[in-house]
């Protein structure tokens, strides 16, 4: 076999505009897509960290991520999530394409929020608190400047050093931007959790009425971003209810507590496709724990 075109970082970053990836996760959603048709994620437990996989098939395209996640590689000078994609042809199986696996996650994860949110979200949010600084925390700031007026953005993070250093990326950007507190959410159109906390980040009481929450830092069924409160307020969007069910704590720990029912649920693409519509009169959270198919509809662009 001839040798594989690779795409670093750098490479897929240049091929591939957060506009474009959004489009295609709504394309995705409209297509007549059944999210739980692709094998459920594998997770498999290391030494010192997690080793993930995740395949997914389309008429077309057929794709494979192994990710890697180790949460003390930032100590060590290295990325807490590396990995790689390898895009193949349907028919054939033939490999076409080996991508960088972190940055495809880090665009097609705020694509995903970002399509959501462009479902859901009013008109013209403009306020934005985000939790965390890392790559997913500007990946947000990106994808949702693209479906929404976003001009203010406030950052809530542990380490004042890489706050300031995003605070300034906002800035350099054209944004107003400030560090804040949890109770930021208060006066917030969007929030965006982004983080890798395993108990809630800010009261969800204090959303406003017209809020949208967007949590995406985990795939585990016993670690959660918002509370009980943030859950129950409103009206809980995931991509898939059997895959929520299954992965995302933040919906399986209020489930577990009696005061979510999995009949609440409501799946992306009834939205997408017009089968679903949303009370304006309450909080909207999208709990997303990252699905092969999201991957898929993002790389298969540079086929």
């Amino acid at each position: 076999m001839s040798r594989l075109p690779v795409l670093d970082g750098d490479g897929l970053r240049a091929r591939l505009p957060m506009g474009a990836a959004i489009e295609a996760i709504h394309l995705a959603l409209r297509s007549g897509l059944d999210p739980s048709a692709d094998p459920a994620r594998t997770v498999v437990p290391a030494d010192h960290g997690q080793i993930l996989v995740m395949p997914s098939l389309t008429p077309a395209h057929a794709g494979v991520k192994l990710i890697t996640v180790t949460p003390d590689n930032p100590e060590r000078g290295l990325p807490r999530v590396q990995g790689v994609y390898l895009l193949l042809d349907a028919l054939t199986l033939t490999p076409h394409l080996v991508l960088d696996g972190a940055a495809l996650t880090a665009i097609r994860t705020p694509a995903v929020s970002a399509a959501a949110a462009d479902l859901i979200a009013v008109n013209e949010a403009s306020r934005l608190v985000v939790f965390g600084t890392g790559p997913q925390a500007w990946g947000h700031i990106e994808a949702l400047r693209v479906v929404r007026p976003v001009s203010d953005v406030t950052v809530v993070g542990r380490n004042g050093n890489r706050v300031a250093e995003l605070v300034g990326r906002c800035v350099a950007a054209g944004l107003r931007a400030t560090a804040g507190s949890p109770d930021a959410v208060a006066d917030a159109d969007l929030v965006a959790c982004c983080t890798t906390a395993r108990t809630p980040l800010f009261d969800g009481g204090k959303l406003a009425p017209h809020a949208t929450v967007l949590a995406i830092g985990s795939h585990e069924p016993d670690s959660r971003e918002v509370d009980t409160a943030t859950v129950t307020r409103g009206e809980v969007i995931v991509e898939d209810i059997p895959t929520a069910l299954r992965e995302a704590g933040d919906v399986v720990l209020p489930i577990g507590e009696g005061a979510l029912r999995p009949d609440d649920l409501i799946p992306l693409t009834s939205l997408a496709r017009g089968e679903k519509r949303l009370d304006p009169s309450t909080p909207k959270v999208f709990k997303s724990v990252g699905m092969a198919w999201q991957d898929l509809a993002v790389a298969a662009l540079l086929a």
